[in-house]
């Protein structure tokens, strides 16, 4: 397989190498309050069949990859579900089981093996939390040294988990676009390599191998796929390795992915009807998809539309529900992120073939965020003092 960048926007085509981020013409217009400009996608040649080797189909060799099983995570099929649904091909990829409990794992697998390949040891970013945390874990078992700026926001957990994990955490008086801008600043003067969602390419290239191993285990790409987006990354990273697949032949159709957003952080939804990122400030109960300026947001839209994708809203009350209903019903507690895709199924249900292929991606344990699980259901009031109270 022969693997090379191509700018998203001029379609420039340049050598991988460790300095580049974005694309050097494009990204000198980059202006303070707009999504990145010049990002990079790796595009690749060769050929491929049903089956492919996942690692095979991404541009770092096997051997630099951290010894820690990110990936594989489970499909499940939720009995329950399907037969409340009527949907009997309905199925939940679960990355909230990856190593750190998050989808994020991907993409922080990928640039750690990317850092290592070049001899590079610090990996620096801004994280709302799941990346924070991810390239910790991930840089622990590789041996790297992490910097993490978060916003003030991020939920306890998050923090905890990326400290334990040995990173170097700063906590940032404002929300993750200051986060984003601050970590940027630090690698310039300090170096490093920095993993920001959508600047650097690797973030982007390591979550299109959810969809590789949907595919994988499916035996055939699905009809339909639910996704949470906020920065526009993640979403971007699953119509990328539909793409791929496309491209080399492996499968036949392009599934329709729905990037599903929260009514009150619908920046990417915002800007495709209107055709501008206006910065509006934003919040919902799904902090990991709560951004103000996704960094993604060109890339991920031309791809959505360019490949006839859906982006949707949902409410911040449906996202509770979507999570206890998964956790009740399935067994599956994710974090109101990861809810928000199956928020967006259960808006579009009756919009869709009860025949159809479909896969809800969740993408975080609810675990990461108990204060906003509890909002969603009714805890004890009360401790009983004798059994006879409750018989």
């Amino acid at each position: 397989m022969k693997f090379s960048y191509v700018c998203t926007e001029c379609d420039k085509v340049f050598d991988i190498r460790q300095e580049l981020m974005v694309c050097p013409d494009c990204s000198a217009r980059q202006k303070a309050d707009e999504p990145v400009r010049g990002i990079l996608e790796v595009k690749l040649e060769g050929e491929a069949d049903i089956s492919f080797d996942v690692l095979d189909l991404l541009p770092v060799d096997k051997k630099y990859f951290a010894s820690i099983p990110v990936g594989n995570t489970p499909l499940w099929k939720p009995e329950n579900i399907r037969n409340q649904t009527g949907f009997s091909n309905l199925y939940i990829k679960d990355d909230g089981l990856n190593p750190t409990f998050s989808f994020k794992d991907r993409a922080s697998f990928l640039v750690s093996a990317f850092a290592k390949m070049h001899g590079i040891n610090e990996i620096v970013l801004a994280s709302t939390g799941n990346a924070g945390s991810s390239m910790a874990g991930v840089g622990a078992a590789a041996g790297q040294d992490i910097t993490i700026f978060l916003p003030e926001t991020a939920p306890e957990a998050k923090l905890v988990q990326a400290m334990q994990y040995g990173a170097n955490v700063y906590k940032v008086a404002g929300n993750y676009d200051l986060a984003y801008d601050f970590s940027l600043e630090y690698s310039k003067v300090k170096g490093g390599m920095n993993r920001n969602t959508g600047y650097n390419p690797m973030t982007i290239e390591g979550k299109k191998t959810v969809s590789l191993e949907i595919t994988k285990e499916l035996g055939e790409a699905p009809h339909y796929v639910f996704v949470s987006a906020g920065d526009g990354c993640i979403v971007a990273g699953v119509i990328k390795g539909f793409k791929d697949l496309l491209q080399l032949g492996v499968i036949d159709n392009m599934p329709v992915v729905y990037a599903v957003q929260a009514e009150t952080s619908d920046a990417l939804y915002r800007a495709n009807e209107t055709g501008r990122f206006d910065g509006r400030p934003t919040h919902t109960i799904a902090d990991s998809i709560c951004v103000d300026i996704p960094r993604n947001g060109y890339h991920a839209l031309k791809l959505i539309n360019e490949h006839d994708c859906r982006i949707i809203r949902v409410s911040d009350d449906d996202i509770l529900r979507a999570q206890h209903e998964m956790a009740s019903k399935a067994g599956l507690f994710s974090e109101p992120a990861g809810a928000t895709a199956y928020a967006g199924f259960k808006s579009e249900m009756e919009n869709l073939s009860k025949d159809a292929k479909v896969v809800v991606i969740s993408t975080g344990n609810g675990l990461k965020d108990v204060v906003s699980a509890m909002k969603g259901i009714k805890a004890p009031e009360k401790s009983i003092k004798n059994i006879n109270e409750v018989l």
